[in-house]
């Protein structure tokens, strides 16, 4: 499956690069991230929770940053385990970040495929998902942003 989209916040493009590239950050963004370690600089490791549909997921999730180029781009690498069933997460994703006005614009691809009971659960179901998630991130990230402003 691949997502695409783009997101505007009002800050510098370096900014945002900087915040994008603080794991702890970019965490607090993404709803059901627990348990952030920082391995070095481009490996973290984290527990995952989510819902999708009626059940309840919890994953191990290891992230690589395979590629940065201050301040435009970053591509990073994702693969999970689910917790308690068989399956896996795999998803590369590329962020892309680019002047607009005063502010950034956040452009992402994500490619992402999932085994397992997880995977059963058809396309429709898991956009839906991502949908929403993609919302919570936008809002979140916007909000950061605009607390930092009114400092």
């Amino acid at each position: 499956m691949k997502f695409t989209g783009d997101i505007m916040v009002e800050a510098p493009r370096e900014a945002v690069y900087a915040k994008v590239r603080d794991a702890r950050f970019f965490a607090s963004c993404i709803e059901g991230v627990q348990e952030l370690v920082e391995i070095d600089g481009d490996h973290y490791t984290a527990v995952m929770e989510t819902k999708v549909a009626y059940l309840k997921f919890k994953f191990n999730v290891s992230v690589e940053v395979v590629r940065a180029d201050p301040p435009r781009e970053i591509e990073a690498k994702v693969e999970g385990t689910p917790l308690g069933i068989v399956g896996r997460l795999t998803a590369s994703s590329v962020t892309r970040l680019a002047e607009d006005g005063g502010g950034t614009k956040v452009s992402y691809e994500i490619e992402a495929a999932l085994t397992g009971k997880l995977g059963s659960l058809g396309q429709p179901v898991l956009r839906a998902k991502a949908k929403e998630m993609e919302k919570k991130f936008a809002e979140r990230m916007r909000a950061a942003f605009a607390a930092e402003a009114a400092q």
